[in-house]
């Protein structure tokens, strides 16, 4: 692995190509079945919620809201989630899993430990780049959670989930050690691994903070930079 890890430059955006039909007939099919093919409540529910949660608040939110935005009945709302907390929960796991997709995504191309660990701060960056309805506001499961009190079962979900960032970030910062020079052996190496990932997962999520309250994602690429000059400081 290369010790200067500084001059990498920013990771290019993920794109999804969307796949043809492979025959002209299936395409028929497809455009035929398209306007009368309709998602399921559940998800019409979740993606709206998850809409109007991000851009006005959880608590700012009604059931009413949620049900015309997702052209839903309310009937189906309580069909399908128990309240509206039930609704939040599911929206801060589906939140959480969106994210870990977009981390699964960057961290299969990188091709170095060093990579690895900047795979995470990637996954923060797209997530940053969604196509906000109403613009970017930070990181949504901590906005909710700021909203909930304390003791709430949602606060321990995303509690939770920054745990299992951090938990990704010292698993790579503990393959880029090994990938090292003799000095990361040293008895201390654990301590240290835990150490630098505590300190970078409170380098990526104070970036968060920043960078939802300036509505761009300037202050995660700071971040990313900076991270690159720890680890090459290693």
């Amino acid at each position: 692995m290369p010790a200067d890890v500084s001059a990498q430059p920013d990771a290019p955006a993920l794109s999804v190509a969307a796949s043809a039909p492979s025959t002209a007939a299936s395409a028929s099919e497809a455009s035929a079945a398209t306007p009368s093919a309709r998602p399921p409540a559940r998800q019409l529910l979740l993606e709206a919620a998850a809409r109007l949660f991000y851009a006005q608040g959880v608590g700012a939110t009604g059931i009413d809201t949620i049900t015309a935005a997702a052209g839903v009945a309310k009937k189906s709302l309580y069909n399908n989630f128990a309240s509206k907390a039930d609704l939040v929960a599911a929206y801060l796991e589906a939140r959480h899993e969106e994210w870990l997709d977009l981390y699964r995504a960057r961290v299969a191309i990188a091709a170095t430990p060093s990579e690895q660990v900047l795979a995470v701060f990637d996954a923060y960056l797209d997530h940053a780049n969604f196509a906000y309805e109403h613009g970017f506001r930070g990181c949504g499961l901590l906005n909710a959670a700021a909203e909930l009190p304390v003791g709430h079962p949602g606060r321990l979900a995303v509690r939770q989930h920054k745990e299992e960032v951090e938990h990704l970030l010292a698993t790579h910062v503990a393959a880029y050690q090994a990938d090292r020079p003799a000095p990361a052996a040293s008895p201390d190496a654990s301590e240290r691994t835990a150490g630098l990932a505590r300190h970078l997962s409170f380098l990526l999520e104070g970036a968060m903070a920043r960078a939802g309250l300036e509505g761009d994602d300037s202050q995660l690429r700071d971040a990313k930079r900076i991270a690159q000059q720890m680890l090459a400081g290693l």
